[in-house]
């Protein structure tokens, strides 16, 4: 008889549906032999089988992150981190420190919030007085700004008479000057001044990033860029680097960048690398498109234009609408889906028209997701559900922060505002939803994120969450009930990734990818009281707490 090597006893088993009474879970080999309830499976445990005893608590199958910049992350994490705090004072302490330190021809780092500084962005003159003799880059924690000093935007060559790129903006002052803050493809000039990173540094970052991941208990992800993309290195060469030596023991997937210069006659080659990374056993089966910005800098496409002070026309759209249907078509046709970034609601309907025009042309094919849908036309809202369209959310940036409160909701108005990360509506339509932190984003916490998810409220540990509005629920209406948002954090991520076979399910035959925590989850206001206890992966323990 085989026995169990490991016996999970006693737990409020999530698979990912709650079970009606406790369970127990036999692994043996890295996957699951047998679910049952508790005390059932006592036959299968031997002298050397591995007990944990959940004591009630909530076991679930690991979280799957659906939309995560891991390297991004681990980079952040090795060097100068910015996202711990959040005000003026202590990004000032940090760039000081590290700066003393770095004796690199470039400081460089990432997180910071603009709503830590007067005026809702920051200025170079900060960075000249900390780093006055080499060139800093800091990017912002949404990674569509970099702050820069004087000396970095000398090098890059930007000054009062460089235009604004496509898809890009130089902010600048009211004499015309640049400020410092490049946002989106404006930074790409100073992205050349970092030095770049050694294949040892970048295999160091990518199990920084897994080791903290798994401590959160995400055990599998899909990585939303592989590719080069501003001041983030291609991830590629790391993850075939860690899959060769054997120190990736998450499950990953991930989606190839496209550049938005590019045509559909620029296809070939991405499909070259993508056959390139199956055959070192990294399924990359999806691409990349961003199709608009943000909306707190103007970039996010509207179908209307922003309000207040400030404010300019509607937005860009990346990629003419036009060209966008032809390369979705061709991409659609190679068998490959999209991963989309659309924030505004004129981005999100170019995409979901961009395969509404796919599917007619070449008719079933894999599904393609939107990523983030911060404002969504209640037009729009069935088309998720028509077109097969997945639903990927970032559910911890659904409150009501102070850059949100002060910078974003003024922008869209009232009646938009109303409509801010409209998951409930979502869901309600039949849109098939999942989720994903954009780590370094935001913190790649699950549990976190299923609290915001459930009440539309901060987590009360969270740094970036100071004001008192972000404990009043905003928009209260489009909470996502618990089991629906433990789903999209699991199985439905698993699903949208094409390896729901493998994992996000705690069912005989599955691997035995398992996180447990501190104790059973019993409503939303669970999962702002509990922690992590053990992450295991293929059976094997990865972390405890």
């Amino acid at each position: 008889m085989s026995y169990a090597e490991t016996l999970v006893t006693g737990a409020q088993l999530w698979a990912p549906a709650p079970l009606p009474r406790p369970a127990d879970v036999a692994i043996r080999a890295g996957r699951i032999m047998a679910v049952g309830a508790a005390g059932g499976l006592s036959e299968l445990a031997g002298r050397r089988t591995v007990r944990i005893d959940a004591r009630g608590a909530a076991v679930l199958p690991g979280f799957h992150d659906a939309h995560v910049h891991p390297l991004a992350g681990g980079v952040a994490l090795l060097g100068c981190d910015l996202s711990g705090v959040h005000s003026l004072e202590g990004y000032r302490e940090l760039i000081a420190e590290h700066a003393a330190r770095s004796g690199g021809p470039c400081v460089a780092g990432s997180g910071w919030f603009g709503d830590a500084f007067p005026g809702g962005l920051p200025d170079r003159r900060l960075l000249d007085e900390l780093v006055p003799d080499r060139p800093a880059v800091f990017s912002s924690h949404d990674a569509h700004g970099v702050w820069v000093n004087s000396r970095a935007l000398e090098l890059a060559g930007i000054d009062r008479g460089s235009p604004d790129p496509p898809a890009g903006r130089i902010v600048r002052d009211g004499d015309g000057e640049p400020t410092g803050v490049l946002l989106d493809g404006a930074a790409e000039p100073v992205a050349a001044l970092l030095p770049a990173h050694d294949p040892e540094q970048l295999g160091r970052a990518m199990r920084a990033a897994q080791d903290h991941l798994f401590s959160l208990g995400v055990t599998s992800w899909h990585d939303a860029i592989v590719g080069e993309y501003l001041t983030l290195p291609d991830c590629l060469p790391a993850y075939l680097r860690e899959i060769a030596s054997g120190s990736l023991r998450a499950r990953v997937t991930g989606s190839l960048w496209w550049r938005p210069e590019w045509t559909a006659a620029d296809l070939p080659g991405l499909l070259e690398t993508r056959a390139r990374a199956r055959a070192a056993g990294l399924a990359l089966d999806s691409v990349k498109i961003m199709q608009d910005g943000i909306c707190e800098n103007h970039t996010a496409a509207m179908i209307g234009p922003y309000l207040g002070g400030g404010a300019q026309g509607r937005g860009e759209s990346v990629i003419e609408p036009g060209a966008l249907n032809e390369i979705v078509a061709a991409i659609d046709a190679a068998g490959l889906s999209v991963h989309f970034h659309g924030v505004g609601d004129r981005a999100v309907r170019e995409c979901l028209d961009a395969v509404d025009r796919a599917r007619r042309r070449n008719g079933p094919g894999r599904p393609h997701q939107i990523a983030h849908l911060d404002v969504v036309d209640p037009a729009d809202l069935p088309r998720f559900a028509e077109l097969g369209v997945v639903a990927n959310i970032q559910p911890l940036w659904a409150r009501a922060d102070r850059e949100i409160v002060e910078r974003k909701l003024p922008l869209l108005g009232p009646e938009r505002a109303r409509r801010h990360f409209p998951f409930g509506s979502l869901a309600a339509a039949g849109a098939a939803l999942v989720m994903g932190s954009d780590w370094p984003v935001t913190s790649p916490d699950p549990l976190w994120a299923l609290h915001t998810a459930c009440t539309r409220t901060a987590p009360s540990a969270d740094p970036h969450a100071g004001n008192p509005e972000s404990r009043v629920p905003m928009q209260p209406a489009e909470r996502l009930p618990v089991a629906a948002a433990v789903r999209a954090y699991t199985l439905g991520a698993a699903e949208a990734s094409g390896i729901a076979g493998e994992v996000g399910r705690v069912a005989a035959g599955h691997r035995a990818d398992l996180v447990v925590l501190s104790g059973p989850i019993e409503g939303p206001g669970s999962f702002d009281r509990l922690r992590v206890e053990q992450t295991l992966v293929a059976g094997e323990p990865v972390h405890s707490a």
